[in-house]
């Protein structure tokens, strides 16, 4: 499951109230991948669209049953690897889905006034995380998997009158390319970035047009591992701090600490961004075993990122202990 369609966000809501642990798969992923996980996870269901149909329909198939050796708090796995299809799966925990959104929803104002245009699948955590956000503060979704090239999506947000718009670095190269600074869209009040690296260009860019049209542009950084959001940058403290992260979401922490492991005091150091707090997932997984395991990460995620901090404690990511390139959520390791 996971396309951007009403009755696939009505069932993976309904998984979520019943305590029904969904497997979030992209729907861009290769049937044999699709079986390779299905040997490794065991489903008791698959949740999928009526391909005799095309109206929408979804169906529900039940398959052989397993014991229930979930763990009791586990809310759903997302991948962490786009559409690959890997078996490495994130465990996030209900108490992870809720910190996370309640934490967005206070540092970006939200309320039920708030109306979001999809323009990231549901299977990644910060689309997922765009999705949680809008319900729990009692907004509203205008769904579609039209993209930002299509013609329908614009007309749909010049009819449903969208006021949130989130993308990752990709969807604002396209804004550009697309000369958003030119378009007249009155309703959108609000402008989120994360899932990657937005160069300072653009941020500059961005921040600018966004203040021409009265638009609040918020640039964050998050991981899977995280439940999406682990920082957001200050809207008011954007200027001349292009690069940086910004600071912890409410509820969270950040740290550094050396190669060693221990913590970092000092400004300008270089060391292992790491982040305390409630929204950081239970662990991975790599098969259906594994999600009988508990809590392995206890409120803390060493992210894999090297950063430093300022004099006023922003936060800049530097590097990267392990590198790879992220292309449109896909992980890829250079040769």
């Amino acid at each position: 499951m996971g396309s951007n369609v009403p009755e696939c966000l009505a069932g993976y809501v309904g998984f979520l109230r019943k305590g029904v642990v969904p497997v979030m798969i992209n729907p861009a992923v290769q049937a044999d991948a699709v079986h390779k996980l299905m040997e490794a996870y065991k489903p008791d269901f698959i949740f999928r669209p009526v391909t005799s149909v095309s109206d929408g329909k979804y169906e529900l198939i039940p398959l052989k049953s397993h014991p229930r050796d979930l763990y009791e708090r586990l809310a759903v796995i997302l991948t962490t690897s786009g559409s690959t299809g890997s078996p490495k799966f994130v465990r996030l925990s209900y108490e992870n889905l809720e910190s996370n959104v309640r934490s967005i929803i206070q540092y970006l104002g939200m309320d039920a006034s708030h109306r979001a245009i999809t323009t990231l699948p549901m299977t990644y955590s910060y689309g997922l995380s765009i999705i949680h956000s809008h319900l729990l503060a009692g907004g509203s979704l205008v769904l579609t998997e039209a993209s930002l090239v299509d013609r329908k999506f614009w007309d749909l947000v010049k009819t449903a009158e969208p006021t949130n718009f989130g993308g990752v670095p990709f969807i604002y190269e396209m804004l550009k390319k697309l000369r958003f600074s030119r378009m007249n869209l009155p309703s959108l009040k609000y402008l989120t970035q994360a899932g990657g690296h937005l160069s300072a260009d653009l941020v500059k860019e961005f921040r600018e047009i966004c203040a021409e049209k009265g638009i609040q542009f918020f640039v964050m950084y998050g991981q899977t591992e995280a439940t999406a959001r682990m920082a957001y940058m200050p809207r008011e403290k954007l200027q001349g701090r292009e690069e940086s992260i910004g600071i912890a979401i409410p509820g969270g922490e950040f740290f550094l600490t050396d190669e060693e492991g221990a913590v970092i005091t000092s400004s300008e150091t270089p060391g292992e961004l790491c982040y305390r707090g409630k929204n950081v997932s239970l662990g991975y997984a790599e098969c259906r075993e594994d999600l009988a395991r508990g809590d392995d990460n206890h409120g803390v995620l060493r992210t894999g990122d090297v950063a430093k901090t300022d004099t006023e404690g922003f936060y800049y990511v530097v590097g990267r202990k392990k590198r790879f390139l992220k292309i449109f959520g896909n992980i890829l390791v250079p040769n």
